[in-house]
């Protein structure tokens, strides 16, 4: 029996994709378990190896700390698993285990991930400077006049998040020179509190403050409770991307702007099916139209694929979103 761990803050596994006749089993890690981005990622993740015929488990560390993903794909290299999976929080401390998991002749499938060398593929339903540049102009939009702005991310080692701040900062410097950029960005947006507590304290020192570029899921959360509790509902602006069954009270009560996502969901059962593609030895090529992905042209080395994926969070969506279980 084939066992295959796709290891998730992005990564799910896949099984039975053209015709295999024996299950496999699929691990799943993601930067961090119990928040409702991932639980939507492992509801895809079940739906697709159900569809395929595997078996998938997500495994979701207590906190958002590269040491406790590098033990997690340890234990499944120990393990002789197939395929592992992977989200990173720290591109740079994964790369050692990952090169010794693919040493040893395991598959390594990853999302959210396209700085990884040690990987068979990694898959983006976004580009980075596309999903950066996209907040940068819907937050200018929302903010005609001048003042400051703060930018949270996961942590200041999440490769995906931080690129996602370089683009939309490099836009509005270009595009609105009247908007300043206080300090550089904060690292919390993994952790509700953390960020409600930073974004207090910002709109205490900074009376200018005009709003809140937050990456990571809880960001937009947290900044939007302190957005409630100062009273500042439709001075101080808070966009960024969210699970919509999370933030669509604070969306229909203007605490939160907007901003931009993609399916969790998703992204989960793209895993499985990658992973079972590269479980049966299948070759992913230019011109192949994977589910989940559609029709995909992989870069020039080969490794990373990036899709236009991108869903608007607005009054308009947010609830439909929500209702799908998002």
């Amino acid at each position: 029996m084939k066992r295959i761990l796709a290891f998730a803050s992005a990564v799910a596994i896949s099984a039975g994709l053209s015709g295999a006749v024996q299950a496999q089993d699929m691990g799943i890690v993601v930067k961090i378990g119990g928040i409702p981005w991932f639980n939507a990622m492992e509801a895809g993740i079940k739906k697709r190896a159900g569809e395929l015929g595997v078996n998938a488990e997500m495994i979701g560390p207590v906190s958002a700390d590269p040491a406790l993903q590098v033990q997690a794909i340890e234990d499944l290299i120990a393990k002789g698993v197939d395929v592992i999976g992977v989200v990173p929080n720290d591109e740079a401390a994964l790369e050692p285990v990952l090169k010794k998991a693919r040493d040893a002749g395991i598959k390594v499938v990853a999302h959210e991930g396209p700085g990884l060398t040690n990987v068979d593929w990694d898959f983006e339903l976004a580009s980075a400077t596309g999903f950066g540049e996209a907040h940068a102009k819907l937050f200018s939009d929302k903010t005609p006049g001048p003042g400051k702005y703060a930018v949270f991310v996961g942590s200041l080692t999440v490769p995906l998040h931080n690129a996602w701040a370089d683009a939309a900062i490099a836009w509005l410097k270009e595009n609105r020179p009247d908007l300043e950029l206080i300090g550089e960005r904060y690292g919390v947006a993994e952790n509700v509190d953390d960020s409600r507590a930073t974004a207090l304290d910002l709109i205490s020192a900074n009376p200018d403050l005009r709003g809140f570029l937050a990456f990571g899921s809880q960001g937009p959360i947290g900044a939007g409770r302190a957005i409630e509790e100062r009273r500042k509902t439709g001075e101080i602006a808070v966009l960024g991307p969210f699970s919509p069954g999370q933030g669509r009270k604070m969306v229909h009560s203007d605490v939160l702007t907007g901003g931009y996502m993609w399916n969790p969901a998703q992204a989960g059962e793209v895993f499985v099916t990658l992973g079972k593609m590269l479980a049966d030895g299948q070759e992913i090529k230019a011109g192949d139209d994977i589910p989940g992905l559609g029709v995909v042209q992989p870069d020039a080395e080969g490794r990373d694929i990036i899709t236009d994926n991108l869903l608007e969070l607005n009054k308009e969506t947010v609830d439909g979103l929500a209702d799908q279980g998002l």
